[in-house]
């Protein structure tokens, strides 16, 4: 079994000093990677700026901003058996980046912002025989966004967790499965919580598809 993971923030450069981003961590990409590749799957993690170390044995490429993010992902997807998107992708960057440093002034500055890639869309677009697992953050009615994102998105399965949990080591999570269902809930440390999502792979997603050889 070959998986593709996307781990962590991207970062959108505003200039050469400064950018947006998001407060994710890492940590629950991370430890489904290391999870992964412990079963004896391959993994691929493509990974935004993070301080993690990389777990042994797993295939890393590490990027910044999203439209890198999408290049790496759209060049292994072919050779992926499956697809967990759990990077927190920044959904705009600036129109244009300064060079060098901007200074303060006395006047207010603007920044004018454009739609970054959807990573898990073109993923879905693109996919022929992989299973795809996405990952939906959100405050407010997050079982309702998950479910249009599911369907949007082209997903196996979305796992719902919440903001409070991006830079904590505890995460609190639900699985919908394809037809929008809540298959599974689990609250603790993200590394049991990694264990959970990839037992219910391996048996509800991964008997579906032909493992990579």
């Amino acid at each position: 079994m070959h998986v593709l993971i996307t781990a962590g923030p991207t970062r959108e450069y505003i200039d050469d000093v400064r950018f947006l981003s998001n407060a994710s961590s890492g940590r629950m990409g991370y430890a489904l990677a290391e999870t992964a590749q412990q079963r004896g799957w391959r993994v691929s993690l493509v990974s935004g700026p993070v301080t993690l170390d990389c777990p042994p044995g797993v295939d890393l490429k590490r990027v910044t901003s999203a439209d890198e993010m999408l290049a790496a992902c759209m060049e292994l997807l072919p050779y992926a058996d499956g697809v967990i998107a759990v990077a927190a992708v920044s959904d705009y960057r600036p129109a244009r980046r300064h060079q060098g440093k901007l200074h303060r002034s006395d006047g207010s500055l603007g920044l004018d912002l454009v739609p970054n890639p959807d990573i898990l869309a073109e993923i879905g677009r693109h996919k022929t025989r992989q299973w795809t697992v996405g990952f939906a953050l959100d405050s407010n009615d997050a079982l309702l966004r998950a479910r249009e994102k599911l369907s949007a998105k082209n997903c196996d399965a979305i796992v719902v967790n919440l903001p409070a949990t991006m830079e904590r080591e505890d995460t609190q999570i639900q699985i919908l499965d394809r037809s929008g269902s809540i298959a599974l809930e689990f609250q603790g440390p993200k590394h049991i919580a990694a264990e959970r999502i990839l037992d219910w792979i391996e048996s509800e997603l991964a008997g579906r598809h032909t493992p990579d050889q």
